[in-house]
C-alpha cells in the first residue's frame, strides 16, 4: 500500500472542497500519482489532459474509470477533427509546391535580400502554425516568423505584410474537410475546434505540464472554469518552451495554490544542487530528496546520458564519443542535425539553402561573419566551429552512425528533449556556458560575472534533475564560482555522498 505524503494528502483535501487548484510539482515528486489520488477521491466524471499520447496511455492505466485520459488533440479529433480524416496524413510535398498553389510565384526584394518563392512559402506555412498555437481569433502580422537578417523593424513589417495574405489564403484552404492544397495536420483541427468555443461535459479537468501550455490549449482549458473544477499541475521552474510559444499559465491562475516538494527520484545531495538553480530562477518551490536513494555529485567516466544545451552541442558530443568506440544514441534521432549539416554543405558549395535558420545567407562566409560579429548570431558560432573543424561530410557520416537508444551505451540529448526523462548517471555537456562578464569589477580588478538569465537557470534545473544516482556537473560547474550560485545554507558540502 502506498502512504501519501502530507503534501499529497493536502492536495486531496483541497480537491474535495471543489476549489480550483494549482499544484506546483517539482522534479520527481510524483505528480501523476497525486493526480490519481485526486481522481480516486471522487465519483464525479473527470478528464485528464496529457502532454502527449504516451503520457495519456500511461495515465489510463493508473487512473480510475471515472477519468478519461486524452490529449487535447484527441479531444478535438473526437469532437470535430474526424471530419477532416480524408485530409489527414496526405502526401508530403515541398513547401514551394504548396506556395505555388497559393499563388506565391515571384521573389520579394527586402533591403539587400532577395526572398525566393521557396522562402516565402516556408514562412507562410510557419505563420499558419504559429496562428494555430495561439489563442487569437484571426491570423495577423504577429504570427509571421522572424528570419535571420530581417531583424530591422521596417524590413520585418514589409515581410509580414507580404506573408499575411498568403497565410490567410492557406487557412481558408484548411477549412475544407474533403480536399485542399495545404497538407492538413493535427494542429489544424485543434485550432478549428478551439474557435468553436467548446464546452466540456466533465465535472473536473486535470491539466498536466501546465507550465508549458500552448495558448490555444490554455484557452480551451480556462474557458471551462465556470462549470467544471479545474486542476493544473506542473513545475514553473521547468517552463523551458517559451521560445516555441508555450506559456506558464500556473503563476497567474486563480485557485488554491499547493506544492509537492519531496522528490522520489534522487537523494538530498542532488536536491541541494537543484535548489541552487531554483533559487536563481526565483522558483516558488524548493526540493527535498529521498534519504533512501544513494546520490553523488562529481565526475563520472561512463555516464548513461550526456545532456547538451543545443542541437549543435549534441552533435559535438556525438563527434567526441564516437572515436572512443562507444555505442551512441541520440534522443529524437539525428534528422535535425542532418538538416543543419546539409544546409551548411549547400552554402559551402555555393548553393542557397531552404533551411529556415540559414535561408537568407548566400554562402558559408556570410554565416561565419554573422556568427562572429553580429550579436544576434552568437548562437550559430558552435555550428560554425563544428563545420569548420570537422567538415560537413564528417558530420553527416557521424550522424549515420547514431544508434537507436535501446542499442546505445550512452544517450546524448538536449536538455529540452530530456524533459520528463531520467537516467542513473548524467553528465552535463560543455555548451552550457556561463553568462558574460558585467562591467563591474571586484577588489582585485577582475570583472564580475553577469547575472544568470532566468530561462537558462530553468533549463539547468531540468538538466541536473534528470539524474537518479550520479550527476557530473561538467559544463555547469561554473555555478560554483558565480555569486548567484552559492549553495543554500543547509549545511551540505558539494563533495558529499549521501545515502
Amino acid at each position: 500500500m502506498y502512504n501519501p505524503t502530507d503534501e499529497q494528502t493536502a492536495a486531496v483535501d483541497t480537491f474535495r472542497t471543489g476549489d480550483h487548484l494549482v499544484l506546483q510539482a517539482g522534479a520527481g515528486t510524483g505528480k501523476t500519482t497525486t493526480l490519481a489520488l485526486l481522481a480516486q477521491a471522487t465519483i464525479s466524471r473527470g478528464r485528464y489532459l496529457a502532454y502527449n499520447r504516451a503520457i495519456a496511455r500511461d495515465a489510463a492505466t493508473r487512473f480510475p474509470a471515472n477519468v478519461v485520459c486524452k490529449t487535447a488533440h484527441a479531444m478535438a479529433y473526437a469532437a470535430l477533427g474526424h471530419r477532416f480524416a480524408r485530409r489527414l496524413g496526405g502526401p508530403r510535398q515541398p513547401s514551394w509546391r504548396t506556395g505555388e498553389a497559393l499563388g506565391i510565384t515571384k521573389a520579394l526584394r527586402i533591403g539587400d535580400h532577395d526572398l525566393s518563392p521557396r522562402t516565402l512559402s516556408n514562412a507562410t506555412l510557419r505563420t499558419v502554425t504559429h496562428f494555430c498555437h495561439s489563442a487569437d481569433d484571426r491570423l495577423n502580422r504577429c504570427h509571421v516568423p522572424c528570419l535571420r537578417g530581417l531583424e530591422n523593424n521596417d524590413h520585418y513589417t514589409q515581410f509580414a505584410e507580404a506573408i499575411v495574405p498568403f497565410a490567410r489564403k492557406a487557412w481558408a484552404d484548411l477549412q475544407h474537410p474533403e480536399d485542399g492544397v495545404v497538407r492538413f495536420d493535427h494542429d489544424h483541427y485543434l485550432k478549428i475546434w478551439a474557435l468553436t468555443r467548446p464546452k466540456t461535459t466533465a465535472d473536473f479537468l486535470l491539466l498536466d505540464e501546465a507550465q508549458d501550455t500552448n495558448p490555444v490549449v490554455e484557452q480551451i482549458f480556462t474557458a471551462q472554469r465556470d462549470h467544471a473544477q479545474l486542476v493544473m499541475v506542473g513545475d514553473s521552474a521547468q517552463a523551458i518552451y517559451h521560445w516555441r510559444g508555450a506559456r506558464d499559465i500556473m503563476t497567474g491562475f486563480e485557485g488554491a495554490a499547493l506544492s509537492l516538494s519531496r522528490s522520489f527520484r534522487f537523494g538530498p545531495l542532488l536536491a541541494h544542487e537543484a535548489n541552487r538553480w531554483l533559487t536563481v530562477a526565483q522558483a516558488p518551490i524548493r526540493l527535498s530528496g529521498s534519504e533512501k536513494i544513494h546520490t553523488e555529485v562529481g565526475p563520472v567516466d561512463r555516464p548513461d546520458a550526456v545532456l547538451c544545451r543545443t542541437n549543435v552541442g549534441a552533435m559535438a558530443t556525438v563527434m567526441d564519443l564516437l572515436p572512443t568506440g562507444a555505442r551512441v544514441g541520440l534522443v529524437g534521432g539525428g534528422e535535425t542535425l542532418r538538416a543543419l549539416a546539409l544546409a551548411a554543405r549547400d552554402l559551402k558549395e555555393g548553393r542557397r539553402t531552404g533551411h529556415p535558420e540559414l535561408v537568407l545567407f548566400t554562402c558559408w562566409g556570410e554565416v561565419q561573419d554573422y556568427a562572429a560579429h553580429d550579436p544576434a548570431g552568437r548562437d550559430l558560432q558552435p555550428l560554425v566551429d563544428l563545420v569548420d573543424t570537422h567538415g560537413t561530410d564528417a558530420l553527416l557520416a557521424a550522424i549515420a552512425h547514431i544508434l537507436p537508444e535501446d542499442q546505445a551505451e550512452v544517450t546524448v540529448s538536449t536538455a529540452h528533449k530530456a524533459k520528463g526523462r531520467e537516467w542513473p548517471s548524467v553528465r552535463i555537456a560543455d555548451d552550457f556556458t556561463p553568462p558574460q562578464d558585467s562591467e563591474e569589477h571586484d577588489e582585485t580588478g577582475r570583472p564580475l560575472p553577469g547575472p544568470i538569465d532566468d530561462g537558462e537557470a530553468r533549463l539547468a534545473y531540468v538538466a541536473v534533475t534528470r539524474a537518479r544516482h550520479h550527476l557530473d556537473l561538467g559544463g555547469l560547474s561554473w555555478i560554483n564560482d558565480h555569486p548567484d550560485g552559492q549553495p543554500p545554507s543547509d549545511g551540505m558540502a558539494s563533495s558529499q555522498t549521501v545515502e
